[in-house]
C-alpha cells in the first residue's frame, strides 16, 4: 500500500563566506525583516515573492525555509544575495587562535614594493 503526500516545505542552509551586519540590514529593509538579538542571535527576513523566509546570521550563514521546491529557494537566494553583499562587514577582528600577522606583514612588503616601483 502506498501514502499519498506532499511536499509543503523544504529547509535549506547556505553560507555567504563573509560576516553580515544585522543592525544596518534590519534598519534598511524593517518592512521584510526583525532583529531580536537579546531573543534570538538571527535576523528574520521575509521575502515576498517567493514566500521564503530566512534567518540570517551575524556570521553569514543561513537558514531558507517556506520554498515548495528546489528553485523557489535558489530563486530566493538570488534575490537576497545583492542584499546581504550591501550589509557586508568591512573588516573583522581575528579570533585569538587565527595567524594573521604573517598575513599583515606579506601585505605591507606588498605595498613597499608598490611604492619602490612608483
Amino acid at each position: 500500500e502506498q501514502i499519498e503526500f506532499k511536499v509543503q516545505n523544504i529547509v535549506g542552509t547556505a553560507d555567504v563566506g563573509f560576516p553580515i551586519r544585522l543592525e544596518g540590514l534590519v534598519y534598511a529593509h524593517s518592512s521584510f525583516s526583525s532583529y531580536e538579538p537579546e531573543l534570538f542571535p538571527g535576523l528574520i527576513y521575509r521575502l515576498v515573492e517567493p514566500r521564503v523566509v530566512f534567518l540570517i546570521f551575524v556570521s553569514g550563514k543561513i537558514i531558507m525555509t517556506g520554498a515548495k521546491n528546489e528553485d523557489q529557494l535558489c530563486e530566493a537566494l538570488r534575490k537576497l544575495h545583492p542584499v546581504l553583499i550591501e550589509y557586508r562587514k568591512a573588516r573583522v577582528m581575528p579570533m585569538p587562535w587565527q595567524d594573521t600577522a604573517s598575513e599583515e606583514r606579506k601585505e605591507v612588503e606588498g605595498e613597499a614594493r608598490e611604492i619602490e616601483h612608483v
